[in-house]
């Protein structure tokens, strides 16, 4: 069974639920998860396998929960090299060219920390999906299965 820290981005608690959901999965199907929804680079540093839930706000931004955390990943650089990543972000097409914007900060940052993504970046539109949940759960649940 995988060690899987869960980071989330959440302005509004969406996010969050969407990780809370993809935790209890996890533990379901038997691995060892812990969601860290106010991550600190400690937390990082100790990560096997790390995924990135995370909403986006104003133009494209990160939600203020994870703002510092991430400009700590690119001061501090913490190598994850032979560590695995994965980011779902949740955003609304109606933002244009900064749709998903967080989710695709967090993967540049995950793969310039030298991380192997075990997918690509998965983005949730909201004008087409009222319950991300319903598909990023599966997802992760694809991601972690043991075959």
């Amino acid at each position: 069974m995988a060690s899987v820290s869960i980071f989330v981005g959440s302005v509004y608690g969406n996010a969050q639920h969407v990780a809370e959901q993809c935790e209890e999965k996890l533990v379901e199907m038997g691995h060892d998860v812990t969601l860290f929804g106010e991550p600190e680079i400690g937390d990082f540093k100790d990560a096997e396998n790390v995924v990135v839930i995370t909403s986006t706000t104003g133009q494209g931004d990160l939600p203020p929960n994870i703002e510092f955390f991430a400009q700590d990943l690119r001061d501090q650089m913490p190598l994850m090299t032979g560590k695995s990543f994965a980011v779902a972000a949740l955003g609304d097409s109606s933002y244009g060219d900064t749709f998903g914007g967080a989710g695709r900060t967090m993967f540049d940052i995950l793969t310039e920390l030298q991380g192997s993504p075990l997918a690509d970046l998965f983005i949730v539109d909201a004008m087409e999906t009222f319950e991300p949940e319903a598909e990023v759960v599966p997802w992760v649940e694809q991601l972690f299965k043991i075959n």
